[in-house]
């Protein structure tokens, strides 16, 4: 099944990503209207952003851990992961544990449309022009397959071309909060529970594990500036008694 590699690699009793239903990937495989993509900035063991197309009813997926830059002289790595459920492209949360446990924030979304009449020779030729139309990223790109280490296939270059989208402007920097929510991290981490990754975090060392603390911190301190006055509540909304002394 399309999908089996992506289910595989996570236990989707305890996270809260979609599963995909395969009646939605049918019926997507079956449309021949606009095509959906997203942009997902994914705070795990490192901070990456999740390129995904829209292709066959599921979402195609590259990880690119610099991000997309409009600057056609940068050749970012992207490297190829499993395919996505199309219901993955509106995802937005905290994955508390296993794989991918980190923030995932739906940094941008839109349509895409392909620059070649067949998609599936370019993905196997290693050479994929395509046209976005997000609210961040719009305009021409190329995926271009790379060796890579080892000679590995999952090696891309994701490159912006030039246009009237392009230029010097770092656009994860211009505009790096979510279009879903337009949440940051520590936002997103407080409206779900914070307290879950005081003992059980994806990074706790080097330059992600500080950036991690600091949101974690900043996420607790909105949630405590947020809590009602006479106690607090939990996620299902109860309000929890205090501990008698």
């Amino acid at each position: 099944m399309p999908l089996d590699r992506y289910r595989k690699k996570r236990d989707l009793r305890t996270s809260p990503e979609p599963a995909g239903d395969e009646r939605v990937r049918a019926a997507r495989a079956a449309r021949r209207r606009e095509l959906f993509f997203c942009v997902q900035k994914h705070l795990a063991s490192h901070l990456h952003y999740d390129l995904r197309l829209e292709h066959g009813g599921v979402l195609l997926s590259w990880a690119v851990p610099k991000g997309p830059s409009l600057d056609p002289r940068d050749k970012r790595l992207a490297m190829q992961t499993e395919d996505h459920p199309y219901e993955y492209g509106m995802f937005e949360g905290v994955i508390p544990s296993g794989y991918g446990a980190g923030i995932v924030m739906l940094w941008d979304r839109g349509s895409w449309r392909p620059e070649v009449e067949d998609v599936g020779a370019a993905l196997a030729k290693g050479d994929l022009k395509f046209t976005l139309d997000g609210y961040k990223l719009k305009g021409s790109w190329v995926l271009v397959r790379t060796r890579g280490y080892g000679g590995s296939k999952d090696s891309w270059l994701l490159i912006k071309h030039r246009d009237e989208w392009s230029g010097p402007l770092d656009i994860t920097a211009f505009a790096p909060l979510s279009v879903k929510s337009e949440r940051d991290f520590a936002d997103i981490l407080a409206a779900g529970d914070p307290d879950i990754w005081t003992s059980n975090r994806p990074a706790r060392t080097g330059e992600t594990g500080t950036m991690l603390a600091e949101i974690i911190e900043e996420a607790a301190r909105r949630r405590s500036a947020a809590r009602p006055a006479g106690g607090t509540r939990s996620a299902s909304g109860k309000k929890k008694a205090g501990r008698r002394r």
